[in-house]
């Protein structure tokens, strides 16, 4: 008697629903990787507006502690009957010469660093500097055509006066205010008696601080306030 044996096939065949499976995942993968493509477009639009809010922060931040220095400068003048010769003098503190009056602190720390240039030191404006001039005409042009009185320190009036011939002279001169915007100021401050503070960058800002939209131009000085 022959016996048949059933032979198995060793290599059974794929199933329908196999195959549907590896379909589903091969779908599911171009959909991610079109989602991770979108999301990647959406990141690159918005990252000049997100550096745009973050300059904008700095800025604010720039011009209230450059509000900080012109309130400081205005008391000193008044208790010394002198314009300051360096930020020590207004961080460090001083002693007004009217008896009975201690040391006098008119100036945060903080306050004497500017957050918009890398190196963090403000540049002392004077009376004679070019970026002081024509901050003078961006103001009174603000202004409406006159220069507004300070309101911290009448006396810095006497600071503002310059004549109409020499500003004009000032300005039509070719110098190093007109480079093109960027970069950094590092010229070292020069001694003597300062008026205000500036900021060393030299970017276009996102804020308008008088009509002014380069950080290098902003004077924080009391003979506007």
């Amino acid at each position: 008697m022959t016996t048949t044996r059933k032979m198995t096939n060793p290599h059974p065949p794929h199933h329908a629903g196999h195959g549907a499976r590896a379909g589903e995942r091969g779908f599911a993968l171009v959909a991610l990787m079109a989602v991770m493509f979108v999301l990647a477009l959406a990141i690159t639009a918005a990252a000049p507006s997100m550096r745009q809010q973050s300059m904008r922060e700095l800025e604010k931040e720039a011009i209230a502690r450059g509000e900080e220095v012109v309130e400081a400068i205005a008391q000193f003048t008044q208790d010394m009957g002198r314009l300051p010769t360096s930020m020590d003098e207004l961080v460090k503190g001083y002693t007004p010469p009217r008896a009975g009056i201690k040391t006098v602190y008119p100036l945060r720390k903080a306050a004497a660093h500017d957050p918009l240039s890398s190196k963090g030191e403000w540049k002392l404006v004077r009376q004679t500097d070019r970026v002081f001039t024509d901050f003078t005409l961006e103001v009174i042009k603000y202004n409406g055509g006159t220069p507004p009185q300070s309101r911290l320190y009448r006396g810095f009036a006497q600071f503002g006066q310059q004549p109409a011939g020499g500003i004009i002279n000032l300005k039509t001169d070719k110098g190093d205010d007109d480079d093109a915007p960027g970069g950094e100021d590092n010229a070292p401050n020069a001694s003597g008696p300062f008026i205000g503070v500036a900021s060393r960058s030299r970017r276009k800002s996102v804020l308008h601080y008088y009509g002014i939209e380069r950080h290098d131009q902003w004077v924080f000085t009391p003979v506007y306030r």
